[in-house]
Order: structure tokens, then C-alpha cells, then sequence
């Protein structure tokens, strides 16, 4: 039987999500060496770009966060466009109990972390930053430690996580758009209807819709908008249908040309650009700060105890069941491994503190780190002992 697209899909991002710790160790490791005056050279960097009437000079950090990334949530944009369309989230039974868990999983971090940064001290501003989940680095981890696991478990992860980026752009638009400015809004908006009006065409070049991207972009850039409504929005423009009746669709074959250059190039990118921080800037004070202690317990505590809450009660209302031959013990561990916020939490986090608070940025981005990779330990430990109680057997059905 031939494997379901999203399948495919959850293979490429396993396979990223060790190629992202590496480029964050490599991060962390070069900002607190003797190299870590290099390093820093290199993310602050300026950097200039051209694209006709459009000119630019930013640091290198800026450019990925602001320029490559874009390109992320496009891919992410059509991502959940083919799932709602065709694939898990098309069915509403389906999309019932990873949609009230990721409900859990965003509330219960931001709740926690405004428990310790509602007072003296704390910072409100970093609530979003633990309520995201990283895809490739949850979905690496799973893979690695449980690959023995029914894939209706694994597509109950890739579900949550993509409802909570979902989420996370509708809070990055809500929370982070700077001054607008109306001509260039008028300008990104008259290139989407352009691009809209081709979705019609089936026969239209990739090259088009890349083209079409950028312009989207530079203007949503220039607008003061965040550039990952730039990458959903356009998104959404590609057409679902199929070229021909024996060809894949239009928006699934664009999706998977992109697909690996995001999960090998983009990704890791940003995270040896945004993971980096210098241990010997923080005080033990500030390592422990209301923030740090916010995020990292968000991560830790808050997004398993939102998702596995939320799905307990979903069952218990009858509103949805567990994914299909799984225990609660599993879906446990699968709700642990979901607090590696890492690249989304990073990219929150660079948002959500500026540039010029270099100390802010530090305590962000330790904490994210921390959270990840020991949810990733946590997740881990418990699936592992859970695979042991389900035996040699492979249960990798569909339920």
C-alpha cells in the first residue's frame, strides 16, 4: 500500500530534527568559546539587499529571521492548507482531539509562565513564547526513541504542533506588528489578489508563485508586518487541485519542492543564528529570573499537563478518543516530548525581546533551550518504558 503524503511528510522532519540540535550546540558552544567573538561578528553582520525599488541592510541574524524563515511558514501555510483539504485535519473526528489539546497546550504555558511575570520582576511581554512546539525536533525524538509506536500516535504530534504554529502566527500578528505603513500594506495586499487570481490558472510555473512570494514579502516587510503572515497568507493562494487526474496536486508537489531545502537549510540556519547565547553575560540571578523560570516550566510542565489535560477531558466528555491503538501511558510521553518549543520559541522570543536587550535575549533563549531538551529527555524516558510494557511486536498501524 502506498504511504499517505503525510507520512512523507513526518519522515523529512525527523530526519531535520537532529541536524537542528547539532547546528544549536554548535551555536551555544561557539558564543561561549573563543570563537565567540567570530560568532557574533556573524549574526550581527549587516548585510544589504536588493529587489528592484526595494533596498535593505540588516544583520545577518535579521535577514533569517525575518527573510529565510518567511519562507518556513510558507511551507508550514501550505501544510496546513493540504491538511484541512485532504489529509488528517479534513476529518472533523479526526481534528476533535488534537485541536482541543493543542487548545490545552497553548493556555496552560502562557498560564504558567504569567504566574511567575505577573509580579515584580517578571516580563509579561515573553507569555507566547512556550506555547509553541517544534515539529521536526518532537517528531525527531519520537522517532528515535519509540519507532515502534502506532503512526496514529505520530500524527496526533504532527497535528498538535501544526495547530500550535497556527496559533502562534495569529499571536505574532496580534503581538508583534510594528507601525503600519499603508502603502506598502496596499501594496502586499494587491500582490496576494494577483497571486489569488492565478490559483485559477493550474498551469502556472512554480516560478511564478516564488516570484509572486517575494513581492508579497518585501512589501509585507516594509509594512511593518511580520513576514510570517507574509508566508501563510501566500500559502493559501496555491491551488489544491492537480495539473492532470494522474499527477499529484498543484499545492502538494510545491510543498514537497521546498519542503527539504526548509528542513535542512532554513531551519538549521536559524537555529545556529538564534540559538547562541553567552553563559558569561547572565548572572546567577538572571538565569533563574521570573522569565527564564517562566518559559522553561512552560515548556516542561505547562505543555504536557495542557495537552494530556485537555485530551482527558475530551474523552471523558465523549467530544474524542485517544488515537487509535495507543494507552494513555503513550500518549503521555508524546505529550512531554511536545514542550521542545525550540525554533518557534526561539523566533517568538527574538520577537518578543529586542535586539538592544542583549540580556533578555540570552535568558530566552537558554530557557527555550532547557525547556526542549528536557522535555525531549523527559518524553523520551517515558515512551521508552512504555514501548517496553507493549513488547517486541511492531504496532505501526493506522488505527
Amino acid at each position: 500500500m502506498a504511504r499517505r503524503p503525510t507520512l512523507d511528510f513526518l519522515k523529512t522532519e525527523s530526519g531535520a530534527g537532529l541536524i537542528l540540535a547539532l547546528a544549536a550546540a554548535a551555536a551555544v558552544i561557539a558564543a561561549n568559546s573563543a570563537a565567540s567573538g567570530a560568532y557574533f561578528a556573524f549574526v550581527d553582520a549587516p548585510f544589504s539587499v536588493r529587489l528592484g525599488a526595494f533596498a535593505q541592510t540588516r544583520a545577518v541574524a535579521s535577514w533569517v529571521k525575518d527573510g529565510l524563515m518567511a519562507v518556513f511558514f510558507l511551507v508550514v501555510g501550505m501544510e496546513i492548507k493540504f491538511e484541512v483539504l485532504r489529509g488528517e485535519l479534513s476529518s472533523p473526528r479526526r481534528l476533535a482531539l488534537p485541536l482541543l489539546a493543542a487548545l490545552g497546550g497553548m493556555v496552560v504555558p502562557a498560564a504558567i509562565y504569567l504566574a511567575f511575570n505577573l509580579g515584580a520582576g517578571g516580563s509579561v511581554r515573553g507569555w507566547p513564547i512556550p506555547v509553541a512546539t517544534d515539529i521536526a525536533f518532537a517528531l525527531s525524538a519520537l522517532a528515535i526513541v519509540a519507532p515502534r509506536l502506532p503512526a496514529s500516535l505520530r500524527l496526533f504530534l504532527l497535528t498538535v504542533a501544526i495547530a500550535d504554529d497556527l496559533g502562534a502566527v495569529g499571536l505574532i500578528a496580534l503581538l508583534f506588528t510594528s507601525t503600519l505603513h499603508l502603502a506598502a500594506l496596499v501594496g502586499a495586499g494587491l500582490a496576494l489578489a494577483v497571486l489569488a487570481l492565478l490559483s485559477s490558472w493550474k498551469r502556472t510555473p512554480y516560478l511564478i508563485y516564488a516570484a509572486g512570494f517575494a513581492i508579497v514579502w518585501a512589501f509585507t516587510l516594509e509594512s511593518g508586518i511580520n513576514t510570517s503572515l507574509a508566508g501563510v497568507a501566500c500559502a493559501l493562494t496555491v491551488p489544491i487541485g492537480a495539473r492532470r487526474a494522474d499527477q499529484p496536486s498543484v499545492l502538494k508537489s510545491f510543498m514537497d519542492s521546498l519542503h527539504p531545502w526548509v528542513a535542512y537549510v532554513v531551519l538549521p540556519l536559524f537555529a545556529f543564528t538564534a540559538a547562541g547565547f553567552s553563559a558569561r553575560g547572565l548572572a546567577p540571578d538572571q538565569i533563574v529570573s521570573p522569565m527564564s523560570l517562566g518559559v522553561f516550566l512552560g515548556l516542561l510542565i505547562g505543555k504536557p499537563v495542557g495537552i494530556f489535560g485537555f485530551s482527558l477531558v475530551a474523552a471523558a466528555l465523549r467530544l474524542a478518543r485517544r488515537p487509535a491503538g495507543t494507552t494513555w501511558l503513550e500518549l503521555g510521553g508524546v505529550t512531554m516530548l511536545c514542550g521542545a518549543g525550540f525554533t518557534m520559541s526561539l523566533y517568538i522570543g527574538a520577537l518578543a525581546f529586542d535586539a538592544h536587550d542583549p540580556v533578555a535575549q540570552s535568558q530566552a533563549r537558554a530557557a527555550v533551550i532547557a525547556g526542549s531538551l528536557a522535555s525531549v529527555l523527559a518524553g523520551g524516558a517515558l515512551l521508552a518504558w512504555a514501548q517496553t510494557k507493549r513488547g517486541p511486536q511492531s504496532e505501526d498501524t493506522e488505527g
